[in-house]
């Protein structure tokens, strides 16, 4: 029996690499390409604040196809539904009903997620979905992957983690309350080596800033672009 074709929610972050890990290794699916949101006017991830040459990167690096839906800033519900919903439709027309997400716990973002897919009828998969997220934590240290923080929220965690290393050291000093996969929105990261990874995705850590009541750490590619 044939896998079915599928299209994963691509952050650039953990939890998008988790989930693309483990599907890689489902008996059911093949992962077809990559989805991510890019804020037109600063060429970056939505929320996360990465440079879109670093997620093509990835992508590139994956060796899967990236498809960009490009949303304006401060986005209104009613634009970004409209631009997805269009997106899905494309993917409908090449035989593709189910797209993946690296959710894990939170019931609402599920809820809503699948309510909109439902309405083009395609199906919503979650492959870590209620998995313990300390044990998530270790085994993304364990398989190998790196990450930076990249968007930290100072009202959950000291924004001195903003621009750190995704590691065991991190994991220690979060504080009690703070999730240690950030599925509270305490923190987002730009993952840029691992199992996924045909080579690293060359970077540094660049300057700090406070924006919209987030720390953001601009990750800059130190790689050389092709002419």
């Amino acid at each position: 029996m044939s896998k079915k074709p599928i299209v994963m929610c691509w952050s650039g972050g953990k939890d998008s690499a988790l989930a693309l890990h483990a599907l890689q290794q489902s008996p059911d699916f093949e992962v077809v390409g990559l989805l991510t949101t890019i804020t037109e006017t600063y060429d970056r991830i939505s929320m996360h604040g990465v440079r879109r040459e670093l997620v093509e990167a990835q992508a590139e690096s994956i060796g899967l196809p990236l498809t960009q839906v490009l949303i304006p800033p401060e986005c209104v519900n009613e634009t970004y539904q409209t631009r997805m919903r269009n997106t899905c439709l494309n993917y409908k027309e090449q035989g593709i009903n189910h797209m993946a997400f690296g959710d894990l716990f939170l019931e609402d973002i599920r809820a809503y997620r699948d309510a909109q897919l439902a309405q083009v009828d395609m199906e919503a998969v979650y492959p870590l979905w209620g998995l313990d997220t300390r044990m998530l934590a270790g085994d993304f240290i364990r398989l190998g992957f790196r990450a930076t923080l990249c968007c930290v929220d100072p009202k959950q965690i000291d924004p001195a983690f903003c621009g750190r290393e995704f590691d065991n050291d991190l994991l220690a000093e979060l504080p009690v309350s703070a999730d240690p996969c950030g599925e509270n929105g305490e923190f987002h990261t730009f993952v840029y080596d691992g199992p996924l990874f045909r080579q690293p995705i060359p970077c540094a850590k660049g300057e700090v800033v406070l924006r919209d009541n987030f720390w953001f750490c601009d990750i800059l590619p130190t790689y050389k672009k092709a002419a």
